[in-house]
């Protein structure tokens, strides 16, 4: 797959490459804020009911009323509250809805904090974690480049050395381990906090995995926790000379676009089933697309007639009311092949980047923050580590209308 440009990123000047762990390095199985699609547990809400609660209001999603489904662990906790408030609705005696929620995200949390779910993990890494030989190759070549390589990741130290002794080091050709490709390791980063605020760094023996407060210089060894400010400035490097890849928009993308500047590059892990639910409705699409040039050219005549019968033609009301009738049965046509279309992609969202015609939310924070984005990190393989990635010209519907002479 390739890689794809929002905005100017020379690799020649990338001096530091910093990666995510869990769904970048290492992947597993498994924009105006508008409401498109609105669902009651499992039960698709109709235009007519969506329309009534909503009203075409802007969301504010800093309000705690709402909960963005914006990584792999947060889908699950949609997942699970979606299936609660289905069976709430179909009868069960369970909490109030509010409850439920905050009951679900607490549960979630400690998952997490316990170890239930990491533990589940290591104890069947080939269920669970995808290898890929191209990972290592690719991190090798940009180290042959002279980039130097670094891991910031919320997951612990032991987590991460048993991960990574199981995903990088058996295609490391020209390494032993992968505590040998990256000059610098920090765990527990509690990321986007330590994008956000200052916090101390604790030095991890890399042979038993204790830990100790560190004061001095934070350029090479394994770490813990501390903050982007210390690391950077001890690195000596500009936020330009810095690249991070992540699969996280907000801990691993938007955070550093606000606080450090450094360049980022997105990890859309399920971008590339999208990619092939693109391709395989393009017939589809061709037909929306001449369906929609049609009902176009009704609507300029259409506007075109009442603006002569305006001023005063002798345009008959029922000529106009004909091409109002096409219009119609051009819609209903329209709206069959528009939910055709949407059966080549996920049955409850649809498309991750789309919402109807607009950019989704994420994909206006994706064009906004991310300089690059691609469905897995070992994309950087098919591109030089001094690739100079520009992106294409985009018009705006100026521009469009301009260069197709819509404009006289």
């Amino acid at each position: 797959m390739p890689v794809f440009i929002n905005r100017v990123l020379n690799m020649k000047n990338i001096k530091l490459i910093g990666f995510d762990m869990d769904y970048t390095l290492v992947r597993y199985h498994a924009r105006h804020g508008k409401v498109k699609i609105a669902y009651h547990g499992l039960t698709t809400l109709d235009f007519h009911k969506q329309r009534q609660i909503y009203q075409e209001m802007a969301i504010d999603l800093r309000d705690p009323d709402f909960q963005s489904l914006d990584t792999s662990f947060a889908i699950s906790n949609g997942v699970l509250y979606s299936q609660l408030v289905q069976l709430k609705s179909e009868g069960c005696d369970l909490p109030p809805f509010h409850i439920m929620a905050d009951d679900v995200k607490h549960a979630i949390d400690i998952l997490h904090q316990d170890d239930s779910i990491k533990s589940c993990i290591r104890e069947n890494f080939e269920r669970f974690v995808i290898r890929d030989p191209q990972v290592a190759g690719m991190l090798e070549r940009y180290k042959d480049y002279g980039k130097k390589l670094m891991i910031i990741t919320n997951s612990d130290y032991e987590y991460t050395r048993q991960l990574l002794d199981y995903s990088l080091n058996p295609y490391l050709k020209k390494h032993k381990s992968w505590k040998d490709l990256f000059e610098l390791v920090i765990t527990f980063a509690d990321k986007p906090r330590f994008f956000e605020r200052i916090g101390r760094f604790l030095k991890i023996n890399p042979e038993t995995g204790l830990m100790s407060n560190h004061k001095g210089k934070v350029d090479k060894g394994l770490y813990q926790g501390g903050w982007f400010g210390k690391l950077q400035q001890d690195l000596a490097y500009s936020g330009s000379e810095i690249l991070y890849l992540g699969d996280h928009i907000y801990g691993d993308v938007v955070s550093i676009k606000k606080t450090c500047n450094w360049r980022t590059a997105l990890v859309l892990n399920d971008l590339e089933a999208e990619i092939q639910g693109l391709i395989q409705v393009r017939p589809v699409q061709k037909q929306i697309n001449a369906l929609m040039n049609e009902k176009q050219s009704l609507e300029k005549e259409i506007n075109r007639l009442d603006a002569r019968r305006f001023e005063g033609e002798n345009i008959p009301r029922s000529a106009i009311n004909t091409l109002f009738d096409k219009m119609d049965e051009l819609n209903v046509h329209i709206s069959g092949l528009l939910g055709k279309y949407k059966t080549f992609f996920n049955p409850y969202w649809g498309e991750i980047l789309r919402a109807g015609y607009d950019e989704s939310r994420y994909a206006e924070q994706v064009e906004k923050y991310a300089c690059i984005y691609m469905t897995k990190v070992s994309d950087l393989n098919d591109y030089s580590p001094k690739t100079y990635f520009r992106p294409y010209h985009r018009t705006m519907p100026h521009e469009e209308a301009a260069l197709s002479e819509e404009i006289d």
